[in-house]
């Protein structure tokens, strides 16, 4: 159980990187209009934006492990560390302050995700789904994520200048897109006692390395779109509850129902709005793309200021 832990510790670690890393060699490339398919290879060219993708991958393995030594109930609430590890990075690598209001605000985010994950407990529940589920599943996340984008690119036609709000949408379709990874990461791992004739003869590990792509993909586009501080949360909070969700449909999992859990999910609930609407107000999404507020490797002064 300590080996989950500090497995999960190190993945929230590794992909708070990752989105700070992406984000810098994405500042400069001017926002799609559109879905631009060039849009990675492209970036593939900055190291910084590498540096991002060997840390995304790095966290990947480490929360495969993690979900190796320790139950999904244990590791996803961790992970939710990741907002509050983008927000340290802000506060040393830019020179906008963070304000305490800012740092409540991931604070209460991110204790918002861990309490409604520890309170559903998803539990039970088989290691396979049905292959009619998973037309189903693919279905359903493929229309949000697409729907999602036509908002996203239609706002960008409509009124350019609402750059915070399309980032928060691009960054929420990638949250649900890498909840789907999730979910097939968890029957990719059912085959892996079988051996290697097992894994590459089923078709889990190439939906995998497909949507995976895709998802990569989605995740450059909303942090080309705009300020970090507007998609982060969508990385971080949709990505688990998704999976949450991916795993009671498909693998037959069940949220714990009883008073005290119910409870504990609506104070979850509760903590997330506030949240989000406290970080929606933030300087750090206003005004990230202001002259001298930019989130620069070399520049800044790390500091809290009081709101």
């Amino acid at each position: 159980m300590d080996k989950a832990i500090l497995l999960a510790v190190a993945a929230s670690l590794c992909t708070a990187t990752s989105s700070v890393c992406q984000r810098l060699g994405a500042r400069s490339t001017a926002t799609p209009a559109k879905l631009d398919l060039m849009l990675v290879f492209r970036l593939a060219r900055r190291p910084v934006w590498l540096a991002g993708l060997a840390s995304m991958i790095l966290g990947f393995g480490f929360q495969l492990t993690a979900l190796h030594y320790g139950p999904l109930a244990l590791v996803q609430p961790i992970l939710a560390m990741e907002l509050l590890f983008v927000f340290g990075y802000m506060a040393i690598l830019g020179s906008r302050r963070v304000r305490r209001r800012d740092w409540l605000a991931a604070l209460a985010m991110s204790a918002g995700l861990a309490l409604f994950l520890l309170a559903a407990s998803p539990s039970g529940g088989r290691q396979r789904a049905p292959g009619s589920l998973w037309v189903l599943a693919g279905l359903a996340t493929l229309a949000v994520v697409l729907a999602g984008l036509a908002l996203a690119f239609g706002l960008y036609r409509l009124a350019p200048a609402s750059v915070p709000l399309r980032t928060a949408v691009l960054g929420a379709a990638t949250g649900i897109s890498w909840g789907f990874v999730a979910a097939v990461i968890k029957e990719f791992s059912s085959h892996l006692g079988g051996g290697v004739e097992a894994i590459f003869s089923n078709w889990s590990i190439y939906v995998l390395v497909g949507v995976g792509a895709a998802s990569l993909l989605l995740a450059s586009h909303a942090l080309a779109a705009g300020p970090l501080a507007a998609s982060q949360p969508g990385f971080t909070i949709l990505d688990p509850l998704a999976a949450t969700l991916l795993g009671m449909f498909l693998f037959g999992e069940h949220m714990q129902a009883g008073t005290v859990s119910l409870a504990g999910e609506a104070l979850a609930l509760a903590l997330l709005v506030v949240g989000v609407t406290t970080l929606s107000h933030s300087h750090l999404i206003d005004g990230e793309d202001d002259p001298g507020a930019a989130i620069e490797v070399a520049g800044g002064t790390p500091a809290v200021e009081q709101s």
